[in-house]
């Protein structure tokens, strides 16, 4: 079980909200879909799942991810609300982050956040191009993504707008449009994914029956490289791989996990983290709501890491952040000297045009960006 000492108590939390009105094709994540039945005893499980916290803990960030936390309602988020307040309290200041689905943003949901304390919303848009949101298998349309902003922004709640490329079929052109008409809604915040195709997925059984072509590789690269550009000469920081803000709306939430700083999570398949393990619930909610009912123990995976090893997953999440690596920050914070565990990779990078490393801190270039996630085998074994 992960545990904490008094002073290293978790000031960030993970809510796991598993209900969808809809199953996108290419969705791996731990939801079910016209289950709403379940939603009492969902939240019966998450209440006694949430005494596992002995005293109240006192957070600066709080995501509630899915799922839709959005399906449940203004009612249902009241409720998730008063529930979690029994354990978790939000300092002054937090960020208080809500998934949606644009269909959701009614006029009472965003009243509900706003009198909840919300202070951030993250839009499941995906984009803002009618056959592009029909590919991937989405519910909603481009006018259903502007209304939802439109209402989010006009009660000065900040805005994170989920955009994918390298859709079946996506061309550069309507990648770009779409990055255009994300910059015109008024978001703080995008961030900007590629199609993956995961196992078990209506996507990839599609792909294996040559039903669905994934993009080729450098069109890949070239979408992501147009997200950059036009992202970051419309103002916005480009911070992590995936994420961009405008300036002083950073995700905090976020930052905590790639600062790897612990953190609370509650929900199936929600992770925990102590700086030092990872216990992951077990990620279908019908198992995991029916273990912890029965007192049975709902974890899913345990992943116990040396401090060594933690160090070097300290480096990979580092650099995946546009500010990259700071030596004295990374001794301090891990106990290991950055040199000793990577130094050779480090040379190898900058030597390839892959990282720069001015002695003090290392940042991976842009086409170390492009190709950082066959970088991470020489740090991680």
């Amino acid at each position: 079980m992960v545990t904490f000492e008094m002073s290293n108590l978790p000031r960030h939390a993970y809510v796991h909200v598993p209900f969808c009105r809809h199953r996108c094709g290419y969705c791996d994540f731990t939801l079910v879909v016209g289950r709403d039945d379940l939603i009492d005893r969902y939240f019966a499980a998450l209440a006694i799942e949430l005494e596992r916290v002995r005293e109240p803990l006192e957070l600066d960030t709080v995501y509630m991810g899915g799922g839709t936390p959005s399906h449940l309602g203004p009612d249902g988020l009241g409720r998730l609300f008063n529930l979690l307040a029994t354990k978790l309290r939000i300092a002054a200041g937090a960020e208080v982050t809500v998934e949606a689905n644009p269909l959701d943003v009614t006029p009472d949901f965003v009243a509900a956040c706003r009198g909840l304390g919300v202070t951030r919303v993250s839009l499941g848009g995906q984009s803002l191009d009618a056959a592009t949101l029909k590919t991937l298998d989405r519910d909603h349309g481009p006018d259903d993504v502007r209304a939802a902003v439109g209402r989010l922004l006009d009660t000065g709640l900040v805005v994170n707008l989920d955009l994918m490329t390298a859709a079946p079929g996506q061309t550069l052109a309507a990648v770009e449009r779409d990055l255009a008409a994300a910059m015109t809604l008024g978001v703080q915040h995008v961030s900007v994914y590629c199609l993956t195709w995961e196992q078990g997925t209506v996507f990839e059984s599609a792909r294996r029956r040559g039903d669905l072509v994934p993009a080729e590789e450098s069109l890949e690269q070239v979408m992501f490289e147009a997200a950059i550009d036009g992202l970051t000469a419309a103002g916005f920081e480009h911070y992590e791989v995936s994420n961009f803000a405008r300036p002083g709306f950073r995700c905090r939430h976020n930052e905590a996990y790639w600062d790897c700083r612990p953190w609370e999570a509650f929900g199936p398949g929600a992770a925990r983290f102590d700086g030092r393990t990872r216990i992951t619930n077990h990620r279908s909610t019908v198992t995991w709501i029916n273990k912890v009912l029965a007192g049975d123990d709902a974890t899913g995976d345990v992943d116990a890491m040396t401090a060594e090893q933690a160090a070097r997953e300290r480096i990979v999440v580092g650099l995946r952040r546009r500010d990259g690596l700071d030596r004295e920050v990374f001794r301090a914070a891990s106990g290991f000297d950055l040199d000793t565990l990577a130094g050779e990779a480090i040379a190898r990078w900058a030597a390839a045009g892959l990282a720069t490393d001015d002695g003090r801190r290392v940042r991976l270039t842009r086409a170390g960006l492009l190709v950082s996630d066959a970088l991470w085998a020489d740090v991680l074994t």
